[in-house]
C-alpha cells in the first residue's frame, strides 16, 4: 500500500489546482482521476464552451459587417472545424494540466477511488479501472473533488441523439434549425446565444418567473430583453411536457400562465442544474454528511470526518471553477497548518458568456433591501461610454449597491460587451472592503467601458458626470 500525506479525489479545477498547491508547500500528495485531467471545466464545461461562443460572436459579426462599413458576401461556417477548434482548446489544455502535475511530480492514478477503511489514523483507499483494483492508497487527509453532473427529471430524459446534455449539445454533427433549452441558468442561456448566432430557431423555457435566477432582477429583464430582440422566444413560469420523439423531432407541451405552446423542434438541450457526484465514494463507512447530494463542509472545507475535506460542485453551490479552485488553495493550506482566510461566498464573482454578457459580485438589489439596510443604487448604461460606442456596443448598463451610512459595496452588477473581463475590479473593492470614498477616487483609463464601473459608483451618490 503506497503512503502519502494527502491523495485528491478528483482531477479536476478544483482537485488538480489543490494538489499543486499541496505539492509547492512540500506535501506529498497523489491526484486519483478516472476519466480527464481538467474535470469538466475543462473537458467539457468552460473552456470548450467559450471556444465554441467565441466562434458564434464572429459569425454574428460577419452578419453584421454593415454597420462598420464593411460587406461581405457568401458567409458561411463550417461546422467541423468550430467543434474540431473546440475539442483542440480543451485538449492542449488537459495536456497542460498533466505536465503541471508531473512537474511537481504528483502521483496521479487513473482509476476510480473508493474509502475502505481506516488504518491508525490514515484513510485507505480503493482505486480500481474498469472494475479491477489497481492500487490501494492511503494518507492521513483526503480532499473529495468529484465535481457533478447534468440532473434531469422524469419525461425529460437525455438520450444522446435529439434530447442533450451539454455534452451532445457541444459537439453537434449538424447545426439543428430548430432548437428547445430547458433551462435559463448560465449553461443553458449561453447554449441559447451560441445556437441562435449560428443561426438556429431557438426558444428557452425556464421554470421561473424570469431567466438568469441567479442574477439581479434588473439586469435578468435587460438579458431577456437583448435575447428578444436577437430572436430568441423566452417563457417563464414555464413547464415542460414529456417529450415525444418522431421521425426525428422531437414535440411537446409549454404550459406557461398566458396559456399553452405547442412546440416541435430538431433537438432539446437540457439545462436543469446539477447534481453531486457523491455515489461509491465509500462515504457509508465515514461520518461525511451529505444533503441533496452535497457533502457539507465547514468554511474551511472539512467535512465532519476528521481528515476528509470537500471542495468544488461536490460541495455544493455556487457550481463555478474559480470557487473549486479558491477552495483547494483554502484547504490544502489549513492542512498545512496555516492561517487561511475562508472563503465568503458574496465574494465570488459570476459571469455569464452570452450575447450580451452578465457578470456580477455580492447581493442582488432584493436580497440587499432585505437586509434591512438603507442603500444607495447606482446605474450607468453603455451608451453614455465613448468605448462602447465605438465598438458598436451601447447596448449595457452597470449598477452598483451600496450600503448609504457606511459606503460598503454590497453589489455590482454589469451586463454588456467585455463584463466579464471587468468585474473582477468590484471582486477586488469588496474582498479589500473599499467603500465608495476609495471607489470614487479610483483612476480609470480612457476610453474603456471600465469607465461605466466608475459612473456607476458616482451615480449612487448622485455625482455621475456623463449622464
Amino acid at each position: 500500500m503506497e503512503q502519502f500525506d494527502l491523495i485528491v479525489v478528483g482531477g479536476g479545477p478544483g482537485g488538480y489546482v489543490a494538489a499543486l498547491r499541496a505539492a509547492q508547500l512540500g506535501i506529498n500528495v497523489a491526484v486519483v482521476e478516472s476519466t480527464h485531467l481538467g474535470g469538466i471545466c475543462l473537458n467539457w464545461g468552460c473552456i470548450p464552451t467559450k471556444a465554441l461562443l467565441r466562434a458564434s460572436e464572429i459569425n454574428h459579426m460577419l452578419h453584421d459587417l454593415g454597420t462598420f462599413g464593411f460587406a461581405a458576401d457568401n458567409v458561411r461556417f463550417d461546422l467541423d472545424k468550430v467543434v474540431g477548434r473546440s475539442r483542440a482548446v480543451s485538449k492542449q489544455l488537459s495536456r497542460g494540466v498533466a505536465h503541471l502535475l508531473k512537474k511537481a511530480k504528483i502521483k496521479v492514478f487513473d482509476g476510480r477511488a473508493k474509502l475502505v477503511g481506516k488504518q491508525g489514523d490514515a484513510h485507505r483507499l480503493s482505486v480500481t479501472k474498469d472494475g479491477k483494483e489497481i492500487a490501494q492508497i492511503a494518507a492521513k487527509n483526503v480532499i473529495l473533488a468529484t465535481g457533478a453532473r447534468a440532473r434531469y427529471f422524469p419525461g425529460l430524459e437525455p438520450d444522446g441523439d435529439l434530447v442533450w446534455t451539454y455534452r451532445e449539445a457541444m459537439v453537434p454533427k449538424e447545426m439543428p434549425k430548430r432548437l428547445l433549452v430547458v433551462g435559463s441558468g448560465a449553461i443553458g442561456v449561453e447554449f441559447a446565444s451560441f445556437y441562435r448566432n449560428m443561426g438556429a430557431e431557438v426558444t428557452i423555457a425556464e421554470v421561473a418567473d424570469r431567466i438568469l435566477i441567479a442574477e439581479d432582477a434588473e439586469i435578468s429583464a435587460m438579458a431577456q430583453k437583448a435575447f428578444e430582440k436577437q430572436g430568441i422566444k423566452i417563457l417563464t413560469s414555464a413547464k415542460v411536457g414529456p417529450l415525444n420523439k418522431k421521425d426525428g423531432t422531437v414535440s411537446t407541451t409549454i404550459e406557461t400562465p398566458s396559456g399553452k405552446t405547442e412546440l416541435t423542434v430538431d433537438k432539446v438541450i437540457l439545462a436543469v442544474g446539477i447534481i453531486g457526484n457523491v455515489e461509491d465514494l465509500g462515504l457509508e463507512n465515514t461520518k461525511v454528511k451529505v444533503d441533496r447530494t452535497h457533502i457539507l463542509t465547514d468554511e474551511f472545507c472539512h467535512t465532519d470526518e476528521a481528515g476528509i475535506w470537500a471542495i468544488g460542485d461536490v460541495a455544493g453551490a455556487p457550481w463555478l471553477a474559480h470557487k473549486a479552485s479558491h477552495e483547494g488553495v483554502i484547504c490544502v493550506e489549513k492542512i498545512a497548518g496555516k492561517s487561511p482566510q475562508p472563503l465568503h461566498p458574496l465574494n465570488i464573482p459570476g459571469c455569464t458568456y452570452s450575447r450580451p454578457q452578465v457578470a456580477s459580485v455580492g447581493m442582488n438589489e432584493e436580497k440587499a433591501k432585505a437586509s434591512g439596510r438603507k442603500l444607495k443604487i447606482g446605474r450607468f448604461p453603455f451608451v453614455g461610454n465613448g468605448k462602447a460606442l465605438a465598438m458598436g456596443e451601447p447596448d449595457g448598463m452597470t449598477k452598483t449597491i451600496f450600503d448609504a451610512e457606511t459606503g460598503e459595496l454590497l453589489g455590482a452588477h454589469m451586463i454588456g460587451a467585455e463584463v466579464t473581463e471587468m468585474i473582477q475590479g468590484y471582486v477586488i473593492a469588496r474582498t479589500s472592503e473599499l467603500t465608495e470614498a476609495e471607489l470614487k477616487e479610483t483612476v480609470f483609463p480612457h476610453p474603456t467601458i471600465s469607465e461605466t464601473m466608475h459612473e456607476s459608483v458616482l451615480a449612487a451618490w448622485g455625482e455621475a458626470l456623463h449622464i
